[in-house]
Order: C-alpha cells, then structure tokens, then sequence
C-alpha cells in the first residue's frame, strides 16, 4: 500500500514576489501562469497581489531583507520599530553598534514602554534577520535627517560638542574625589589618617562604580594574606587619584556592556583629560567653568560621610562594650586600611538610588525634563544616616565634616603601637586564618546569636553567611 505524499510547499521570497508584481505589471500572463512559472499554487499568488503595496512597502524600505520568504511579526513590534530608529540614529553618528549594545538598548527600550520584556540572543538575531540588519558587508545608512551646515568659521571637520539631552538618565555618570579621615573621631584626628575616596553613580542612581580609594601606605600590613580581589574597594597606594588608569578601565566595563555614556567633570578636569587616547564609549562633558557644583552633587557626597561616620562609631561603641575595656584612643588605632574599606564599600551601597536621583535632578546635572512622577519617588527612600544615639543633630553634622578642620600632625605611632601589642605575631604580621578557624568562628558567632535572642531574620542571613563559608572551605 503506498502511503500518500503531499505536495510540499514552495515559499517565495521577497525579491521574488516583487518579480511576481512586476511579471503580472508588465505582462499580459495570468495568475495561473505566473504560477506555473514559479512552481506554486495560484492562491499563493492571488495572496501576492493583494498585499502588493505591503510588500512594495518593505521592499522600498531598504531594511528588509530580500531573501525572507516569510514576514513573522514580532510579539514586541513596538520595541522592535524602537530599537530600528535608534540603530539608524546611531549608524547615522558613525557609532560601532554591537550585538551587547542593541541588547541593552532593546532592554532599555521596554522599560521606558513599560514591558516585562528580557531580549535574548535568539530575539536578536530573529530581529536583525527581520530587519536586514548585519548581514552582509557592512552598511552605510543615509541619516534620517540632514546634517546642518556648520556656522561660519567652523572647520568643516569638526564635531559638535555633546550635551546631556544626548544621553538616558541611566547613561549619565557624576563623580566626586571625597577626602577622609578614616578613624577620626572628635578631638582626635592625624593627617596620616587621611584617605582619598572616588565616588562614581549615574544620575539615576541604579549604578554605583566602585569606590576607589587612595592611601599614604604603598602595603598595609592589614592587606598581608588578602586577595586584592576580595578587596571591598580598589586600593591606590597614593593620595592622588590615578585618572588615566580609572578613565581607561571604565570605558573598557562600558564597552563590555555595548554602552555609550557621559561621565561629567569639572571643566578643568574635563579639558586635561579629553585628549586620553582610547576612550571610545565614556564621554567627557565639562560642567560650566562658572559652575560651583560638583559633578557628584553634595548631598549624596554627605550622605556617604554621614553612613561611614555611623557605622564607625558603631565599630568604636561595639569594641568599647566587647568586654575588653579598650579606650576611645586604643579603639580608634585598631581600625585599619582594611577595616576602612570595608566600611566605605558598606556606606556607598547604604546611600538610596532615591537621593542620588533627587539630588541630580536638583543640581540640573540630570537629561531632560524631570518625569511627573519624580515628586512621588523624591518623598520615598531619600533619609540619610540615622544620627546615632547620644549625638544631637548639630554635633553629628560637625563630626561627618571633620575633614572641613585642621587635623593634627602626622603622627601615626598610635597604629604601630595597635599592631606590635599582640605576641602571636611573627615580623609584625600576623599568623593568617585557616579554614579550621573560620569554621570555629562560625560556631562561635552563632552560639553568641543564640544566647543573645538574635530574630529570625538574622539568622537567615547567618545562614548564607554559613554556607558561602563552608563552599569556600571546601574548595
């Protein structure tokens, strides 16, 4: 018994369904032999015919790609026409787009829309085939609108200089170098105690750069047996912030991530570095050489200091009550370089997305015009650092500005004496943790949180705390 066949189906491209048009244009063949002649069915080309202006739309378009032989419509059209005007606009600007960059853009895209929508590899390539994009040589796209030409005495050459209404919130970055006492306290304060901290967020506040510290020490002691990688905070062995190397390593995250951004700078700042080679995805936009405000705006640079200060006194108050007696002077000299980083990393995530969003928006460092919605974000999680008990007010804003007086001398006998009062170390460093400690450590913290009625929730986070130990133990 022979099993029945069926015709299989021959779809016509693009290019050949315009051959089709134009067969039945010019010519006086029916639809059956046009048919004939292409090897299909004469519905299929009765369908041809009546979405000819579609087709000779998409054929005119210059996107499509000709060889598609079946236009499936995507779930996200409207991300997906988005996304095609923003590639013929950055083409237009001689930008290499990459596949990372349309990705981030499409995401981008669906949020301003306010779609649940995660592109994917497969999304991208199912829209650049739709949309004729990237196959072949590359190609130069015609602007969508003409350039200007430019005033008199302009060289033909040059570029117009950029300005934020060129850039998303999520794109536009602030940075502030904050000077920092790192273990003073009121009435005791040394110049060898000063660190340098570089703070960097987008105006948007969902993107917090690492803060990068610089110190008087070339090695801390502190830093014997640990992994630079773990570092909390990148550590500079000099109080003067190395631009050309922190510049150069946050355009190449940015190129990782297929993004354009502006990094605002002083105008000095600004025009010393703007000739750095290899900068091709942060831009570098002076703020007015009038201006007095900060790229960073002082709000959210105070806001740091007052966290740090908090969590300090907190560390100072928690060493006081340990049990062990120790005095506010011995206290503050067994704080560290490590310990600073630590708590610098701790206060810099403690600082809202909310205020440094508000405070952009304030200091006119933000694109745009302010969203109708600003006021409600703006009336939500924007508090600074809870002023800790036994302080007013007044005394804690003096003590988060210590760096406004005069610090001591440089005196710094206070920390060698805090590193030699311990025998059990050997040449001035000490014995380094083994894994048998860390998990004797563990059963001790937790004994102490059962005998002092710790809360569910503390433990949970105990427990994480347990686990990622016991991995690396096990490693």
């Amino acid at each position: 018994m022979e099993l029945s066949t069926k015709k299989k189906l021959h779809a016509l491209s693009l290019a050949e369904k315009i051959q089709v048009l134009e067969l039945l244009d010019e010519s006086k063949m029916s639809q059956s032999e046009v048919a004939r002649r292409f090897q299909v069915s004469q519905p299929q080309i009765s369908r041809i015919c009546k979405n000819k202006e579609k087709l000779l739309a998409d054929w005119c378009s210059g996107t499509a790609n000709h060889e598609r032989k079946r236009k499936r419509e995507s779930k996200y059209s409207g991300i997906d026409e988005a996304l095609l005007c923003w590639y013929h606009i950055a083409r237009a600007k001689a930008w290499d787009v990459t596949g990372p960059m349309l990705l981030h853009k499409a995401k981008e895209l669906a949020d301003i829309m306010g779609q649940d929508f995660v592109p994917s590899i497969g999304w991208l390539v199912r829209w650049k085939r739709r949309n004729n994009v990237g196959f072949g040589a590359r190609q130069v796209l015609v602007p969508l609108f003409p350039p200007e030409p430019p005033p008199p005495g302009l060289p033909s050459q040059a570029q117009p200089p950029l300005s934020l209404k060129d850039f998303s919130p999520e794109d536009v970055f602030g940075c502030a170098e904050v000077p920092l006492l790192y273990r003073a306290v009121p009435g005791r304060m040394f110049a060898c105690d000063r660190l340098q901290v570089l703070l960097c967020a987008n105006s948007r506040g969902t993107e917090k750069r690492r803060a990068f510290v610089g110190g008087l020490e070339a090695a801390p002691r502190c830093f014997f047996g640990v992994n630079s990688e773990a570092l909390p905070a990148s550590y500079h062995p000099d109080l003067a912030i190395p631009w050309s190397e922190w510049l150069a390593q946050f355009d190449q995250d940015m190129g990782q991530q297929g993004r354009q951004v502006a990094l605002l700078l002083a105008a000095g700042v600004a025009e010393e570095w703007a000739s750095l080679p290899g900068l091709h995805h942060v831009r570098l936009l002076p703020l007015s050489a009038s201006s007095t405000t900060p790229s960073l705006p002082g709000s959210v640079v105070w806001a740091f200091k007052a966290h740090y200060r908090h969590r300090l006194l907190s560390k100072l108050a928690a060493m006081q009550s340990g049990g062990e007696g120790a005095a506010v002077a011995e206290a503050r000299a067994s704080i560290t370089v490590l310990d600073a980083l630590h708590m610098v990393a701790a206060a810099w995530a403690k600082v809202p997305p909310q205020l440094i969003w508000s405070s952009f928006v304030q200091e006119g460092l933000a694109p745009g015009k302010t969203p109708p919605s600003l006021d409600t974000e703006m009336s939500g999680d924007t508090e600074t650092s809870p002023v800790p008990s036994g302080l007013a007010q007044e005394e804690f804003s003096r003590f988060v500005d210590l760096e406004d007086e005069d610090p001591g001398p440089r005196v710094c006998k206070e920390e060698e004496a805090g590193t030699e009062d311990n025998g059990k170390k050997e040449d001035g460093f000490e014995s380094l943790p083994t894994k048998a400690d860390a998990l004797r450590a563990l059963c001790t913290l937790r004994r102490w949180l059962e005998c002092n009625g710790a809360s569910p929730e503390l433990f949970e986070k105990f427990y994480d705390c347990e686990v990622e130990v016991e991995r690396l133990c096990g490693l």
